[in-house]
C-alpha cells in the first residue's frame, strides 16, 4: 500500500511547504508517495512496479493540479482591492474592510444615499518596531518582555523614547517625519505627543521642546487636514493642543529668549519682568503652501505686567493650521479665521490684547473672539471682547485661565446682503409705520361711534393696542439696523434688542387676547364680568406675557454675551437659540388662534336671526374673520422667518420674509380697520357731518356777508 499525503484546496493555501519538492522540472511541487518495502526484481514485481508508477503519476497530476490552485487563490486573496466594500449598500449600514497587506488597522463605511462612505480610518504604518532610528530592532525584549508583545501600545513607545534618548527626544524624529500623514499615523502621533506631554519633567529645555514640536508639524502640516476627520477619536485634535499646552507650560526659559519656528507651529518663550515697558510676542505664518502670509500678534500692556512676580515666565505659541483641524474633526459648522495663538502666563495676568489678522477678509463678514475651552472642548465667546474690526484684522481682548490658554476668531455666520433686500426692508417699513398712524388715527375718529357695546369696544382695544405695539416694533427695528452691530454699542444694541423682541411678542399676545375674547364670549357670557376686569385681563396678557419672556431672555442669556447675534441687533441663534424665546411662543400663539377660529365656525352656525344671542354673534363671527385673517399672515411671516434662519443662503426666503414682515401694519390697516363695515360706516358719517359742518359754516358765512351787522359809531 501506498500513503499519498495531499491537502485539500484549503488546507494548502498558505502552506505550500506541506508539497514535498520531489526531482523533477524547477518550480514543479508534487506529493511524494512512500513506498511500503523494496520492488523485487522478479517480473510479477514489475508489473507491480509499473502499476505503482502509474498511481504514482496520478496522483503528481492531482497535487500539482491542487498546488497550482492553492496558489492563485491566495495570489487572488493578496491583490484584492483595499479599502473598498463589495456588500449590498443599505442607508445607515456599516461595513469594515481590513488595511493593505503589512498594515495594522482598519477602515469603516456608512452607507449614505446609496454608496459607501468611509468614516473612519486606523491604517498605521508606525509602530515600536519601526518608530525609533539605528539599531533599536536588534533589542528584542524591553522590561523582560518581547517588543512585539508592546507593538500596537503608544505608552510603550514612550517609555522606550524615555528610555533610549531622554536627552532631547530626537531618536524618533527621522522616522515620523518620513512616515506618511495617514490617520493611523496621526492617531499614533496624537498619543505619543499626549503620553509625553504626562511624563513628570520637572524643566523641558529647549532641545526636548525643539524635538516635540518637530513631530507636531508633521501632523500638523496643512496636507494631513483632510485626513483628520477619519480618525474614530473625534477628540484627537483638541487632546493634541492641550498635549503641546501641557509640555509648553513645563518649558525652562533663562535669560535669553527661546524661537522655536517650524512650519506649523511656532513656539516663543521669554522672562516678564515689572521694568518691561510692555510686552508683545509677533508671528507670521502660512496657512498652506500657497497661502499668504497671515499675522497674529499677543500684547501685554505695562499695566498688566506691574501685577506679574518679577520674573516671570511667559510662552506663547501660534498654530496656523488647527484651527481647520478643530474644525474638521469634531465636525462644527464654524470657521476659524486667523492664527489659533496659545499664551502660558502668569496667573496673575488678567487680560491680554490679542491681534489676529484675518485669513479670509470678506468686508461682510464679522468676527467673534474667541477662547478654547480645553475641558469641555468647544470655542466660548464668554472669556474675550472685540475691541476693533476692519476688513484686515480684528483686536480682542481676552481673560487667559487654565481653562483658557488658547485663542482666535471665528467668522461669523454668512450675512446675506443684497440691495433688494435694503430696499423692501426701509420702502416697506415706511408703508408699514404709515400704515399704522393711519390706523390709528382712523380708531381714533371713529372711536365713539364703534365701541357702543362692551365686545366691540373690547374688540377695538385690542386692534389699537396691535397697531401701536407694532408701530413701536417697526420704529425700534430701524433703530437696531441703524446700530453698526454689538460690537461697537453693545449696551445700546442690547436695548433695541430687548424692545424689538417685545413689542413683536406683544403683537402676538394681542392676537392671542382676540382669541381669548372670542373663547370668552362663546363659553361664557360677556356681561358676567366687569368691563374693567376683562380690559386689565387683556393689558395682562398682551404686555405682561410679552415682558415677562423678554426680561427672562435677556437675564438668562446676556451674561454669557449669548443674548446678541455677532452680526447684527437681534437675538442669538447659533449659540444660545435664544431666538426660540420669539418663535415658540409666536407660532403656539398661531395654532391657538386657528383652533379658536375653527371653534367659532362649529358654534356660530345653529345662531338664529333674530335671536337674543344674534347680534353678539355677528361681533363675534366679525372678530373671528379678523382673526383668521391676521393670524395666518403673521404666523407665515415668521414661519419663513425660521426657514431663513435655518437656510440662511435662501434669497428667495429672505426675500419673502423681508416682504411679509416689512408690510405688515398695511395688512392691519386693511384687514382691522379698512374692511370693516362699522368703521366704514362711522368714517361716512363723520365724514358726512363734516360736509354738513361745512355747508352750514358756508351759509352763515354768506349770510353774514350779504347783510353786515352795523358797528354803531
Amino acid at each position: 500500500m501506498l500513503g499519498v499525503t495531499c491537502k485539500t484546496t484549503a488546507e494548502l493555501e498558505g502552506y505550500q511547504s506541506d508539497c514535498l519538492h520531489l526531482p523533477g522540472p524547477a518550480g514543479v511541487h508534487t506529493c511524494g508517495i512512500l513506498p511500503e518495502r523494496q520492488l523485487p526484481k522478479t517480473m510479477t514485481q514489475m508489473l507491480s512496479l509499473l502499476l505503482y508508477g502509474f498511481v504514482f503519476l496520478l496522483a503528481t497530476e492531482s497535487c500539482r493540479t491542487l498546488c497550482q490552485a492553492a496558489n492563485k487563490s491566495k495570489e487572488q486573496v493578496s491583490t484584492r482591492p483595499h479599502g473598498e466594500c463589495h456588500g449590498t449598500c443599505v442607508d445607515n449600514s456599516y461595513c469594515s474592510q481590513p488595511c493593505p497587506p503589512d498594515t495594522p488597522g482598519d477602515m469603516g463605511f456608512l452607507c449614505r444615499q446609496k454608496k459607501w462612505h468611509k468614516v473612519t480610518d486606523t491604517c498605521r504604518t508606525l509602530t515600536a518596531f519601526n518608530i525609533f532610528e539605528a539599531d533599536l530592532n536588534s533589542v528584542q525584549t524591553f522590561g523582560g518582555s518581547k517588543i512585539s508583545e508592546y507593538t500596537n501600545k503608544p505608552e510603550t513607545i514612550t517609555d522606550l523614547l524615555m528610555e533610549k534618548c531622554p536627552q532631547d527626544l530626537s531618536c524618533v524624529i527621522r522616522n515620523i517625519q518620513k512616515s506618511p500623514r495617514i490617520p493611523g499615523n496621526i492617531a499614533v502621533i496624537v498619543q505619543l505627543l499626549h503620553n509625553i506631554s504626562t511624563v513628570p519633567l520637572t524643566d523641558v529645555d529647549e532641545a526636548k521642546m525643539q524635538s516635540y514640536s518637530i513631530m507636531a508639524n508633521h501632523i500638523l502640516n496643512s496636507k494631513s487636514i483632510s485626513n483628520w476627520t477619519f480618525l474614530p477619536e473625534r477628540n484627537s485634535s483638541c487632546v493634541l493642543l492641550h498635549s503641546i499646552n501641557s509640555f509648553a507650560r513645563k518649558l525652562f526659559v533663562n535669560k535669553h529668549p527661546i524661537d522655536i519656528a517650524d512650519s506649523f507651529i511656532h513656539t516663543v518663550g521669554t522672562i516678564l519682568s515689572r521694568d518691561n515697558a510692555g510686552k508683545n510676542f509677533t508671528f507670521s505664518m502660512r496657512v498652506n503652501d500657497t497661502s499668504d502670509v497671515v499675522a497674529g500678534k499677543v500684547l501685554i500692556s505695562r499695566e498688566e505686567l506691574q501685577e506679574v512676580p518679577s520674573p516671570s515666565r511667559a510662552v506663547s505659541i501660534a498654530f496656523p493650521t488647527l484651527g481647520a483641524i478643530l474644525e474638521a474633526s469634531v465636525l462644527e459648522s464654524i470657521t476659524v479665521n486667523g492664527l489659533v495663538l496659545s499664551v502660558i502666563l502668569p496667573k496673575e495676568l488678567e487680560k491680554i490684547l490679542l491681534i489676529f489678522e484675518k485669513i479670509s477678509k470678506s468686508e461682510d463678514r464679522t468676527a467673534q473672539c474667541v477662547g478654547w475651552h480645553s475641558l469641555e472642548g468647544r470655542w466660548d465667546r464668554k472669556v474675550c471682547q472685540m475691541i476693533e474690526e476692519n476688513s484686515q484684522q480684528a483686536v480682542c481682548k481676552c481673560s487667559p485661565s487654565k481653562a483658557f490658554t488658547s485663542f482666535s476668531i471665528l467668522m461669523a455666520p454668512h450675512v446675506l446682503q443684497s440691495p433688494i433686500l435694503i430696499y423692501i426692508t426701509y420702502i416697506g417699513l415706511g408703508v408699514s409705520i404709515c400704515s399704522l398712524i393711519l390706523c390709528l388715527s382712523i380708531e381714533a375718529l371713529v372711536w365713539g361711534q364703534v365701541t357702543k357695546t362692551e365686545i366691540s369696544y373690547l374688540r377695538h382695544v385690542c386692534i389699537a393696542n396691535i397697531a401701536t405695539t407694532l408701530l413701536m416694533a417697526d420704529v425700534w427695528f430701524v433703530v437696531a439696523s441703524f446700530l453698526s452691530g454689538p460690537t461697537r454699542h453693545h449696551s445700546a444694541c442690547v436695548a433695541a434688542t430687548f424692545f424689538v423682541h417685545f413689542f413683536y411678542l406683544s403683537v402676538f399676545f394681542w392676537m392671542l387676547a382676540k382669541a381669548l375674547l372670542i373663547l370668552y364670549g362663546i363659553l361664557i357670557v360677556f356681561h358676567t364680568l366687569p368691563k374693567s376686569v376683562l380690559v386689565a385681563a387683556l393689558f395682562a396678557v398682551g404686555y405682561g406675557c410679552p415682558l415677562l419672556i423678554a426680561a427672562i431672555t435677556v437675564a438668562a442669556t446676556e451674561p454669557g454675551k449669548g443674548y446678541l447675534r455677532p452680526e447684527a441687533c437681534w437675538l442669538n441663534w447659533d449659540m444660545t437659540k435664544a431666538l426660540l424665546a420669539f418663535v415658540v411662543p409666536a407660532l403656539a400663539i398661531v395654532v391657538v388662534n386657528l383652533v379658536t377660529v375653527t371653534l367659532v365656525i362649529v358654534k356660530t352656525r345653529r345662531a338664529a336671526i333674530g335671536s337674543s344671542m344674534f347680534q353678539e354673534v355677528r361681533a363675534i363671527v366679525r372678530i373671528s374673520k379678523n382673526i383668521a385673517i391676521l393670524t395666518p399672515l403673521l404666523g407665515l411671516t415668521w414661519g419663513f422667518g425660521i426657514a431663513m434662519v435655518l437656510n440662511d443662503g435662501s434669497l428667495a426666503c429672505h426675500i419673502i420674509f423681508s416682504l411679509l414682515n416689512a408690510f405688515q401694519g398695511f395688512f392691519i390697516l386693511v384687514f382691522g380697520t379698512i374692511l370693516d363695515p362699522k368703521i366704514r360706516d362711522a368714517l361716512k358719517d363723520r365724514i358726512n357731518s363734516a360736509q354738513w359742518i361745512s355747508r352750514i359754516s358756508e351759509n352763515v358765512s354768506s349770510d353774514f356777508s350779504r347783510h353786515p351787522t352795523k358797528v354803531p359809531r
